[in-house]
């Protein structure tokens, strides 16, 4: 696969793509063309050089999803210089030492977000602005960035005073093996760190996106997850706009009912979408009508249940819009229990696999080549290995080496020099296992691995995906506690209070699932006990659960 500069992609599809519409804002309604995206990013540029911002100087940019999140996002990358994306769900404090860790002398911030932020903790920055607004929120005593903002756009008309057209495209030549982006993880183990994203980690997946068609040319994508995020970053937003696609932002919380919605509205032609989407759709719409009595009687009889099953994959697929060609599953496992009904439904999906530090990407396969329990192929232009005398059927921690594997972590050689060897090896931390032709399976975190008491490997995300199917658990952790298995459980509490059941009948029946667990489980994998937690637990911005927080 041909590896493309990563800043004259975009060069090329601006110029190709002109009158195209590349950006809606889903609630507003309002759309922007190619054309239209290409001149705000050349007035950013225009704007940029006169305020004496360099390439390779770092820009932070923090706020919630937007047509104008795209627009900056771009014009800084575009620009030559280092974007630092920060998730909006980060809170006050993070943001401050993401900008200033990272060097950041540029802050454009949602302003609602700046509301929270004292600008003396700012360290390097020179220059804050609105995110939503044209406006200076801030500057430093002895800079007049009010002024030049006032003057750009009387700048911007006399650089081309004939207007700004396609031939006129013309992007930083910035080197491929440079840094492009710095992308603070989210992580479950409390410690943000700075992944050093090169043009070449970006195009590696940007390109693998074009050549496997992804997106195309007119294809419709709605963006719903966080594109501070990785994962949504190429695939929701990097790789359609490389190609032509048209960009919907769901710019509100994507709750069920309103990604449903916008699904039908939109009508995606691909989905990029986390377990935690599929699994609420499964557990509150569909385990309810497959368990009831004439219908899993039904399902008991063959052909009958063909017909059934077929009746659940259309009404599912007309949900997500009816139009797309698969539904690709990343940034956390997939529920064993949901992926084998979908996959039993003859469902278009597939789960993919990667990581921040790959930017993100490492293994996927389209949903017709998709094998259950996997995490698709290893890409081509990338290499795994499995730690283990026998990787095809014992597990070892998955390492990766490619293309897509990040430069290192910022202003930290020591994390870097612990995951990433001198040949180029990146310790992804995952256990799993790898067939011949590179598809690799997963089954837990190294570091959330317990040892029981004789030496067999538990994974207790194998333990929770079991617990979390079953009637009035809404979500759960297993942690080790005196050297036995305990099971933190929130409970349903929507559904317990509208069946009325009481504290009484909730002991008796968490006791009853404890029970039920602990026979379909492997024995070193009983759990004690279950105790219940009286709130959610604490997640980060991509929805897994905060372990070092309950461990």
């Amino acid at each position: 696969m041909n590896i493309l500069n990563f800043i004259k992609i975009y060069e090329t599809s601006f110029k190709k793509n002109w009158n195209l519409p590349a950006l809606t804002d889903y609630t507003s309604g309002v759309t922007h063309t190619y054309g239209e995206l290409a001149t705000a990013i050349a007035f950013a540029h225009t704007f940029y050089k006169s305020i004496g911002i360099n390439p390779g100087d770092k820009i932070a940019l923090c706020g919630k999803d937007s047509s104008e999140w795209i627009k900056t996002y771009m014009s800084i990358v575009t620009y030559g210089a280092i974007v630092v994306p920060i998730l909006a769900e980060f809170n006050p404090i993070d943001i401050a030492h993401v900008v200033n860790h990272s060097g950041a002398t540029v802050l454009v911030v949602q302003d609602s977000i700046w509301e929270h932020i004292d600008p003396d903790t700012l360290v390097n920055v020179k220059a804050v602005f609105s995110l939503t607004r044209r406006e200076v929120l801030h500057e430093s005593a002895e800079l007049e960035i009010k002024r030049d903002l006032k003057l750009a756009k009387r700048r911007f008309n006399k650089l081309y005073p004939n207007g700004y057209g396609p031939s006129d495209v013309k992007f930083a030549d910035k080197d491929n093996d440079e840094i492009a982006e710095i992308n603070y993880t989210s992580g479950t183990t409390g410690f943000s760190k700075g992944v050093m994203l090169t043009g070449r980690n970006l195009a590696g997946n940007v390109c693998f996106g074009i050549d496997t068609r992804l997106h195309y040319k007119g294809s419709r994508a709605l963006a719903f997850l966080p594109l501070a995020h990785a994962y949504a970053c190429a695939f929701d937003m990097l790789t359609p706009l490389a190609v032509g696609s048209h960009i919907t932002v769901l710019d509100k919380t994507p709750s069920p009912r309103v990604l449903l919605k916008a699904l039908s509205e939109v009508r995606p032609n691909l989905i990029i979408c986390v377990p935690l989407i599929l699994e609420k759709i499964y557990k509150n719409q569909i385990l309810p009508m497959i368990t009831k009595g004439t219908i899993r009687w039904t399902l008991a009889v063959p052909l009958l249940d063909s017909f059934i099953y077929s009746k659940i994959r259309k009404k599912l697929i007309a949900a997500f819009g009816g139009e797309f060609e698969e539904v690709i599953v990343g940034g956390a496992p997939l529920n064993h229990d949901v992926e084998e009904f979908l996959h039993k439904i003859k469902f278009p999906f597939t789960v993919g696999y990667g990581m921040t530090e790959c930017g993100p990407l490492i293994s996927y396969t389209p949903w017709k080549e998709f094998k259950p329990g996997s995490v698709g192929r290893t890409l081509p232009t990338m290499e795994t290995i499995v730690m283990s005398q026998d990787p095809e059927n014992i597990p070892g921690e998955v390492c990766v080496r490619g293309t897509n594997v990040m430069k290192g972590y910022y202003r930290y050689p020591y994390a870097t020099k612990m995951v990433l060897d001198r040949d180029g090896w990146l310790k992804t931390g995952d256990m799993g296992t790898r067939s011949p032709d590179g598809t690799l399976y997963l089954r837990g975190r190294n570091k959330t691995m317990l040892l029981s008491a004789n030496g067999q490997n538990i994974y207790p995300e194998e333990i929770e995906a079991k617990l979390n199917n079953m009637p009035y658990i809404a979500e759960s952790l297993v942690v080790e506690r005196d050297g036995k298995l305990v099971g933190l459980v929130y409970p349903d509490y929507p559904t317990l209070d509208k069946m009325g059941l009481t504290s009484n009948d909730l002991g008796e029946m968490i006791e009853k699932t404890r029970k039920e667990l602990n026979q379909i489980v492997a024995p070193y994998e009983r759990l004690s006990k279950i105790q219940l937690v009286p709130n959610e637990f604490e997640k980060t911005p991509k929805r897994s659960i905060k372990r070092f927080l309950y461990s």
